[in-house]
């Protein structure tokens, strides 16, 4: 299903240090219309938010976006737009994934599909594309589909993913165990995989992505989304029993466990509002807040899980009227990764990328 030389690629746990993270202008013309000048506050906010952790911005957008973009980010900022179509925001699940190697970092990307065929995902598939051209070294492409969200890996190679979403047929069909365990091997370095049974959030179209449920952290240490503290709630019992299986594999580790919010749309649909679906930013925690009560709780708990990083909170109660957070809108670039000369042109301060600029 998928060709490629076993050069020793092993994908970079989030906590690397990162030199950019890539984000998608929401516009006129995506589903984020209907709320489109608070999710482009949101956006505002978050670009603020990285850019003072020291990375910079590869920002997609659209032609005729240019203008009001240059109008509302400050042109000083290290944000670099990269004019490409795309469906929708959710950068996460298909902008491409960073390994090192041998030879040093390389991108790598997989097939998109709409989250199993439930959304086009045509123009989203075609963004590494344009991408590869900031990078210092060739893409590596793999046929077989596999979201950004989906998984997570730690510093010692183990990497997590969920059975809901990884054996959706609509996916990769009947895929089995043995040619998932080779591909997340030889293209991402994992020398563990542990696929938990349990755990989905209502309203999730993912199928149960990892990023909204379980989160490493450097010490030994692993986030979940809980429901401690609604046990009358519909998602109580799947939440515990994830529980129960993390720490059955997971014996000597640190379980920190972040209150659920209830949250619905004014339809009455339950949001997959996940406190678990933070962004790890150069020793900062990037955390969706989502104005519930629970918020202050799931802080502290993120404070507790990472005491020597910085907690910055992110307000996403528009971002999760689209049934995604924080996580789920953002990917992040290693250090060492982009052209030198693209690295340059963000230090120019906002600035538009053309094929060939040098700065």
């Amino acid at each position: 299903m998928f060709e490629v030389s076993k050069n020793s690629l092993t994908l970079l746990p989030e906590w690397a240090d990162i030199e950019a993270v890539v984000l998608a202008w929401p516009h006129a013309n995506s589903d984020w219309a209907p709320w489109l000048d608070d999710a482009r506050r949101t956006y505002l906010h978050l670009i603020d938010a990285i850019l003072n952790t020291g990375s910079s911005i590869v920002l997609l957008c659209q032609e005729d976006e240019i203008g009001l973009i240059k109008a509302m980010v400050p042109m000083r900022s290290r944000v670099l737009l990269v004019v490409v179509p795309y469906n929708d925001t959710w950068t996460r699940d298909y902008v491409f994934l960073t390994c090192e190697s041998e030879h040093g970092n390389v991108p790598v990307e997989f097939t998109f599909n709409g989250w199993g065929q439930k959304f086009d995902a045509s123009l989203d598939n075609q963004v590494n594309q344009a991408l590869s051209a900031l990078c210092q070294r060739p893409m590596i492409s793999c046929d077989a589909v596999l979201e950004g969200g989906a998984i997570e890996i730690d510093q010692n190679q183990m990497l997590l993913s969920t059975a809901s979403c990884l054996y959706n047929p609509r996916r990769n069909g009947s895929l089995p165990d043995s040619a998932y365990q080779e591909m997340f091997q030889c293209l991402l370095g994992a020398k563990e995989l542990c696929i938990f049974e349990h755990g989905h959030l209502e309203g999730d179209d993912t199928d149960g992505h990892i990023d909204t449920l379980v989160r490493f952290t450097p010490l030994r240490g692993l986030v979940m989304q809980s429901a401690y503290n609604r046990t009358d709630d519909s998602h109580f019992e799947a939440l515990f029993k994830l529980k129960l299986e993390i720490q059955k594999k997971f014996t000597g580790y640190l379980l920190y466990e972040l209150p659920l919010p209830r949250i619905h749309n004014a339809n009455g649909e339950r949001l997959p509002a996940s406190y678990a679906n933070f962004l790890i930013c150069n020793r900062t925690i990037l955390a969706p807040i989502y104005q519930q009560e629970e918020d202050k709780e799931a802080l502290e708990v993120l404070s507790d899980a990472y005491p020597n990083y910085k907690i910055f909170a992110i307000d996403c109660s528009t971002l999760i009227q689209q049934f995604g957070s924080l996580h789920c809108i953002t990917m992040q670039i290693p250090e060492n990764t982009l052209r030198a000369e693209i690295l340059e042109l963000t230090k120019n301060g906002l600035t538009r990328y053309l094929e060939g600029n040098k700065g």
